[in-house]
């Protein structure tokens, strides 16, 4: 008899077991695709052997849900949301799954720059990218979850800065991108910021271009935006190799170097 051994799917989130409420938003392509990411990088997740790992507006509770599951428990984990509806709807996602994370209902990280500043290791983020009015950003209920203003930047340029503050040196972020977002932009942002950038997932849904981008601090990197700083300017270098990335994009791609 010939025995067949299968190697076991790594354990994410069951659609079956996340709660859901009128005011949050489901789980949906976007998030499928983060998570879908984080399982493309599992291996270096798991090498990388993160201490702190934070979702910055869980929503759902489907994708910290996972992060938690890939990870086998180990280490804290940490939500934040605007919404007090999805706070509660990711506390039972995580239950109904064995897992635990500290919930905390503020807008991004209000009120935990001084307390975690230079001390999470990954950070997720599904932020809210279409575009809309501005006067739609930051409404309440489930509205919160996808009004990103023009070009449905204005909740992710916001996210950058604080992502950087509470980043360690070992930090990685995570991140769903829109192409009207201007990715290429964004990654331009962050390797002024020294971090290098990679595309994990790219996915083409009926309404959405979308790229789930990895960041993290590189030596390279930093040199370069000293070098920008000082310049003013952008080296040519460092526009091919963004271009490289993003070469159906208007402006700018990023280094495909590995990070770990």
């Amino acid at each position: 008899m010939m025995i067949v051994l299968c190697e076991m799917s790594p354990r994410i989130a069951q659609i079956r077991l996340v709660s859901s409420h009128r005011e949050v938003y489901e789980p949906c392509d976007d998030s499928f695709a983060l998570v879908d990411a984080l399982l493309a990088d599992q291996a270096n997740l798991l090498q990388h052997r993160p201490k702190l790992c934070m979702e910055l507006g869980c929503g759902s509770g489907y994708v910290i849900t996972s992060l938690a599951l890939i990870l086998g428990k180990e280490g804290h984990f940490i939500a934040t949301d605007i919404n007090p509806h999805a706070v509660r709807v990711t506390q039972e996602t995580l239950e109904a799954h064995g897992v635990h994370a500290e919930l905390i209902n503020t807008n991004i990280a209000s009120g935990l720059a001084k307390r975690l500043a230079g001390l999470v290791d990954v950070i997720v983020v599904n932020p809210p990218y279409v575009p809309t009015p501005e006067d739609e950003v930051g409404r309440e209920g489930i509205a919160s979850a996808w009004a990103g203003g023009e070009n449905g930047r204005a909740v992710i340029d916001k996210i950058l800065p604080v992502a950087d503050n509470l980043l360690s040196e070992k930090g990685w972020l995570y991140m769903v991108t829109l192409s009207e977002n201007n990715p290429s932009e964004i990654c331009l942002q962050m390797r002024e910021k020294g971090y290098a950038s990679r595309i994990l997932v790219q996915r083409l849904t009926d309404e959405e271009s979308l790229q789930i981008i990895k960041f993290w601090r590189d030596v390279d990197s930093q040199s370069e935006a000293k070098e920008m700083a000082t310049n003013k300017t952008v080296p040519s270098r460092v526009m091919e190799t963004l271009r490289s990335q993003f070469p159906r994009m208007p402006f700018l791609g990023s280094n495909n170097s590995n990070s770990s």
